[in-house]
């Protein structure tokens, strides 16, 4: 039997007093009612209330049970409404992984602005370019770039970047600059290690994407760490224009290559279900989207 239906029926029977006050409450028929209430009877062992023509009346586990009853009908309904709410208004915690240069560089400031614009939620986020669990270790969003495995999880592009060669101007002056993408192999070469750039750069031709194998001194799986390599004279890196701008507009390092164009890489809001979404993942997801298209 519904346990939870059959005591919705009892609690309504005890608070209007009779079968047809419940029958008409609930809009269902008085036999309905009367063969839930004897079944729950039958489940729980006991009689519960005491039936004439005229009136009711709650025998002393009768009145135990519709004061547990109405309690939990209530919880239930609260819990239901703090539900209701989470889904309808940004509240709450929201835990977010992002990786760790493009959350510095590119997500800190939008960050910011949308607690200012939704002060009911906390953000709870963690900068790591490593892939997480979303659903095992309990996030409720990531943002990640590059192409994306197949998997059960919702994804939302929220834009693209692009890699830049580039190197300090001491490297160039010691060791000349390439002229072509083939001529990395006789350079040091610093590699991304969490994607295929820790061995090979990819660009893209008329002809379709170039590979071209690198090796180098270094390889890490940060880009952050191959930037301040870089910065020293270590070697020639291809990253993304969050990472290496504002060292290339102050001169700190100089463009390589600047005919040949990286293949795009998407940057992506992915989360585990679009169904009944809470506004705080809703809203975020939305405001970054803005942000960055922007």
């Amino acid at each position: 039997m519904d346990l939870f239906n059959a005591m919705r029926m009892y609690v309504a029977v005890v608070d209007g007093g009779s079968f047809a006050a419940a029958a008409d409450k609930l809009e269902i028929s008085r036999a309905m009612i009367s063969k839930q209430i004897q079944k729950l009877e039958e489940h729980l062992g006991t009689r519960l209330m005491n039936r004439t023509t005229r009136r009711l009346s709650l025998t002393e586990t009768g009145r135990a049970f519709y004061d547990r009853s109405q309690q939990i009908l209530q919880d239930v309904e609260e819990a239901e409404q703090v539900a209701g709410d989470l889904t309808r208004t940004p509240q709450g915690v929201l835990r977010v992984t992002i990786p760790l240069s493009y959350g510095q560089h590119r997500l800190a400031t939008i960050i910011g602005d949308y607690t200012q614009a939704y002060p009911e939620v906390q953000l709870d986020i963690a900068l790591s370019d490593r892939k997480v669990d979303l659903v095992e270790d309990g996030f409720d969003l990531a943002v990640r770039i590059g192409e994306l495995p197949q998997s059960d999880l919702i994804a939302r592009k929220l834009g693209g970047v692009r890699s830049i060669v580039c190197a300090s101007p001491g490297y160039v002056a010691r060791h000349g600059a390439p002229n072509t993408p083939q001529e990395l192999g006789g350079h040091a070469c610093l590699g991304y290690s969490l994607t295929g750039s820790g061995t090979d750069w990819r660009f893209e031709t008329p002809d379709g994407p170039l590979v071209v194998p690198i090796t180098g001194p270094i390889r890490a799986d940060n880009g952050d760490i191959i930037r301040l390599a870089a910065l020293s004279g270590a070697g020639i890196l291809f990253q993304p224009h969050f990472i290496v701008g504002a060292d290339l507009a102050a001169g700190r390092l100089v463009q390589l290559l600047p005919q040949w164009q990286s293949a795009e890489l998407g940057v992506y809001a992915v989360y585990p279900s679009r169904k009944h979404l809470s506004a705080k993942v809703r809203t975020f997801v939305d405001f970054l989207a803005a942000a960055l298209t922007g």
